[in-house]
């Protein structure tokens, strides 16, 4: 069965953040992280049907969603688990900001890194403590032994951990994970692993943080969800798995008066992702492929612009050479990417952007050559 990647779907002028950023100004907004692609006809087809049953009163998951998880996470990962892990949550930012509030500790992160990592401890009165990733020539890796002092120095006992990353598209190898599974052994921390781009591996396999041993499984706190997957963040459905009882008592507490419940239609999406939506992501990912490939192209010929490989996501992290205002110069060459400067703290990735490019290739296209148009005249 063919899907199509390819037809633009007008979302200016309705309720679209993405689009509604730059109304009326001729900006392509390839900024915050949702694609511009229908989702998948089965999840449409689902939502139809539950609509017309015709009430939405107050809902919860049942027995065949739970089981369309469990069955996800065994096929896609050889991970089982058990039903009673799962903590439902409306979003997965809801998970960082429950995962703050459940450790009364400072917390660590690696940066540059998704913003909420960065808002998510303040917003519960926890200290942040980051170290940075490392930028090599070919690729971002970890500096554990500047992370190992971060802890040292921070008494953190909470881990924040974006796996894959977000914005440098990495997928942690076996190693990295086992490392950063020994380190929160030694020094006694929880980690809350983002595997919210785990369905969106390019190059290689990703394997859950929690799979990394079994120490790794008892001081754990995994989040997920099919929004980004299957391009559904506007329903608002993730989930926590957390496989020890103690820990998973203490992150519901935290939740407790402040976490509303999951919307009933998010739920119904989630399954039908799962259960339906296999032949439409395989495609996706091959089209998103193709889309990665392209921006590393057009990036490689635009002088003072480089990348990393991106391993995962649909997101590449761009450092420009030049250029003061980056955001800036390249909205008024008609792109509206993400600024480095939300993924860090001062300035130290001021000469960054991130592009999304989960859209139609024709958009892309033409995004790119807005790009390379503006660098030449630099």
């Amino acid at each position: 069965m063919g899907f199509d990647f390819d037809t633009v779907i007008d979302r200016g002028g309705g309720d679209s953040i993405k689009w509604n950023k730059y109304a009326g100004r001729d900006i392509l907004p390839l900024w915050v992280a949702d694609m511009d692609f229908a989702a998948p006809r089965a999840v449409i087809e689902a939502l139809h049907r539950r609509v017309d049953h015709g009430v939405f009163g107050y809902g919860g998951p049942w027995a065949s969603l739970v089981d369309a998880v469990l069955q996800h996470l065994e096929v896609g990962y050889g991970w089982r688990i058990e039903a009673e892990w799962i903590v439902w949550l409306p979003g997965l930012v809801t998970g960082l900001n429950v995962a703050c509030r459940a450790v009364d500790a400072p917390v660590l992160t690696a940066t540059p890194v998704y913003p909420p990592f960065l808002s998510a401890p303040a917003l519960s009165g926890r200290q942040l403590a980051t170290a940075p990733l490392e930028q090599g020539d070919l690729n971002w890796s970890w500096d554990f032994a500047a992370t190992e002092m971060a802890i040292q120095e921070s008494d953190a006992k909470l881990w924040l951990l974006c796996h894959p990353h977000n914005p440098v598209g990495r997928v942690w190898t076996d190693d990295e994970l086992a490392r950063i599974a020994e380190l929160a052994e030694k020094h006694d921390l929880i980690v809350c692993s983002d595997e919210i781009h785990c369905d969106l591996v390019l190059e290689g396999k990703h394997r859950p943080f929690t799979t990394a041993s079994p120490q790794a499984a008892a001081r754990s706190v995994t989040l997920m969800a099919p929004s980004k997957s299957f391009n559904i963040p506007g329903l608002g459905c993730a989930f926590a798995i957390i496989p020890d009882a103690a820990l998973r008592r203490d992150f519901r507490r935290a939740m407790s008066g402040i976490v509303p419940h999951v919307n009933i239609l998010g739920l119904v999406a989630c399954e039908a992702a799962f259960r339906h939506g296999g032949a439409w992501h395989a495609a996706l990912i091959e089209y998103l492929r193709g889309n990665r490939d392209r921006v590393a192209r057009a990036v490689a010929e635009m002088p003072g612009l480089t990348m990393a490989p991106v391993e995962a996501t649909y997101l590449a992290w761009i450092e420009t050479t030049g250029i003061d205002h980056p955001v800036r110069f390249f909205e008024q060459a008609g792109v509206g990417l993400s600024d480095g400067r939300d993924f860090g703290s001062g300035d130290d990735y001021r000469h960054f952007v991130r592009l999304n490019f989960g859209c139609p290739r024709a958009i892309l296209e033409r995004a790119l050559d807005r790009m390379a148009q503006a660098v030449a005249n630099l």
